[in-house]
């Protein structure tokens, strides 16, 4: 590939405010040296080699910034099964995978499976003996899509030893149990789920290799035109896997860290083998409520009684404070021990009222610590539930918004009127009050509770419509410019990147990605069906197989520790 080259497309978008639109991008090594037409980039670069994308629209790469990219390929691919309602819309579509698993396996085999949503599925989360039913004497896992619950069979519990003399119920965790004291083979929140997951796991992915799963779910991403992303539950045991993906040729993501905050070594300093721009720590990550599809968000408006919410177990009423993750006093006690290390603190939190202890605890540290007024970027993410008041208030705390459109697409018709009240549930992911409060949000998917898709997480934004086609909440809608920097230059801020990557400017790096259509030429109910040409790295074009392929002459031994990491924590506290 030569040094110099520019770069030409039917459209250049480049979400530059100093030039929106363009024809062509000059490159030189990894940077870009100018934008504009292709004259104005040969005047900069008059030897360079013209090289026509074939792309409708090139634009900044996509960056989702709030992903799980390892863990969520090690629990969705192979030899997982991966069963979340996008590919199993009902219970009778998870039994048929149930059933396709059981047939291609060797009788008694071990299996995994991820994905399950009680309230899409309309199945309530199933008890080792509906499990046994079905698998028999398999040792078998079913991973709840949220990350808040597990299942097993009777053969796991009898691997641990469990069914005369179960456990007492781990910190931060519970077992579901008989009447009698028993487990029924079913946990909440990871410290139980991982108890009895963990024999599951070993035991499916024996023989496997077991960075194979991280490889394609980067691909997924990429092919999705993502060029960045974030690890939202790092901890060290994953440094080896991401500084080997990064170095691999043809690495199609940069990421970023944010270290558990259950982690004894979260606030340390992070020294890498990979380049800064490749791989780099910038905060820690902390829970402040669950998940709303199992029903413990802190909210203030109360889960209703309905045939929905009944089918997936879930209490109707109002929660309050009782789903919180901490007290106030242990939140005011983890702010204060991080504040001053630098790091910038991320915060699950879905519930308004798990967001309004929050924000208050930000601002009691940040003005404690001398932060206030500052560019310290922390952050909120999801925040699903917020009132109109919370973005001002964010906005004046200098607090970052991390949204995930795929909640309303996938989840909204259930959550105007079936889950929460209408006034709520129509309007759940507030866009429009996030932008004019000033806030810039980012969006995300939250990989793997939805699969990457900023395309489609765009068009909701825009159109607010959800999967079934109808339109809820169209006072949160925002304009098409607005969606695409939520995805790039605002997704960048929120990683503290933006002076590297998020728009086609001078001096950034070329990260791009090739669309067939440009996004404000289509009908915006269509942007999510827009394709992915390729992407850029580094103003290298990516060629997944040969990604792929240099994947496999990685040493698996190395990574044989990754084997009992399979469960995204993607929304829950992992103490």
């Amino acid at each position: 590939m030569p040094t110099d080259r520019i770069l030409t497309a039917g459209t250049v978008i480049t979400m530059d405010p100093a030039r929106p639109r363009a024809d062509a991008i000059a490159l030189s090594g990894e940077r870009i040296v100018a934008v504009g037409t292709v004259a104005e980039c040969r005047a900069v670069l008059p030897d360079a080699a013209l090289v026509d994308t074939g792309a409708a629209a090139l634009l900044p790469g996509f960056i989702d910034a709030h992903s799980h990219p390892v863990l969520s390929g090690m629990a969705t691919m192979p030899p997982a099964y991966w069963i979340a309602p996008w590919f199993a819309p009902t219970w009778d579509d998870v039994l048929a995978v149930f059933r396709r698993a059981i047939d291609e396996t060797q009788p008694g085999a071990p299996l995994s499976f991820f994905g399950f949503d009680g309230l899409l599925q309309r199945h309530a989360t199933p008890d080792a003996d509906e499990l046994d039913a079905i698998f028999g004497d398999r040792m078998v896992l079913v991973a709840n899509n949220s990350g808040h619950a597990a299942s097993v069979t009777s053969a796991v519990l009898r691997t641990l030893g469990w069914t005369e003399n179960p456990p007492a119920d781990p910190v931060g965790g519970s077992f579901g149990r008989r009447a009698d004291g028993r487990l029924d083979g079913r946990a909440t929140e990871v410290p139980a789920m991982m108890a009895l997951a963990t024999p599951v796991l070993q035991a499916v992915s024996t023989g496997t290799k077991p960075l194979q799963g991280a490889v394609e779910y980067y691909m997924l991403m990429a092919s999705a035109g993502i060029t960045s992303t974030s690890e939202h539950t790092y901890k060290t045991p994953l440094k080896q896997a991401y500084e080997t993906l990064a170095a691999l040729p043809h690495c199609p993501l940069r990421i970023t860290l944010y270290h558990m905050s259950t982690e004894p070594d979260c606030a340390d300093p992070f020294v890498s083998t990979a380049p800064a721009t490749m791989l780099r720590k910038r905060g820690i990550k902390l829970w402040a409520d669950g998940s709303p599809w199992v029903g413990n968000v802190a909210m203030s408006t109360p889960y209703l009684d309905t045939p929905t919410t009944r089918a997936a177990g879930i209490p109707a009423g109002v929660t309050g404070e009782g789903p919180m993750n901490y007290t106030r006093v242990q939140l005011d006690a983890l702010l204060d021990a991080h504040a001053p290390t630098g790091w910038q603190m991320a915060f699950h939190v879905n519930g308004d009222i798990a967001l309004d202890v929050v924000l208050d605890a930000f601002s009691r540290a940040l003005d404690r610590h001398g932060l206030t007024r500052t560019d310290h970027r922390w952050r909120v993410e999801h925040i699903g539930g917020a009132r109109r008041d919370q973005f001002r208030r964010m906005a004046d705390l200098g607090v970052v918004a991390s949204m995930g459109p795929f909640q309303f697409h996938y989840w909204g018709d259930l959550l105007d009127g079936q889950i929460f009240e209408a006034e709520v549930g129509s309007r759940w992911q507030r866009f429009r009050d996030a932008f004019d409060a000033g806030v810039h949000p980012s969006f995300h998917n939250d990989g793997s509770v939805s699969p990457p898709s900023p395309l489609l997480n765009i068009q909701t934004a825009v159109t607010r419509r959800t999967s079934s086609g109808a339109v809820r909440g169209v006072d949160q809608a925002v304009t098409l410019f607005e969606a695409i920097a939520a995805e790039t230059v605002n997704a960048a801020f929120a990683l503290g990147t933006e002076a590297e990557v998020g728009s086609i400017a001078p001096g950034k790096l070329a990260d791009l990605v090739a669309l067939d259509a440009d996004p404000f030429a289509v009908a915006p109910e269509r942007i999510g069906a827009i394709g992915v040409k390729g992407t850029w790295i580094g103003g290298e074009a990516i060629d997944l197989g040969a990604f792929a392929a240099a994947s496999g002459q990685v040493d698996d031994a190395d990574f044989a520790a990754l084997r009992t990491l399979g469960i995204p924590a993607c929304c829950h506290l992992t103490a």
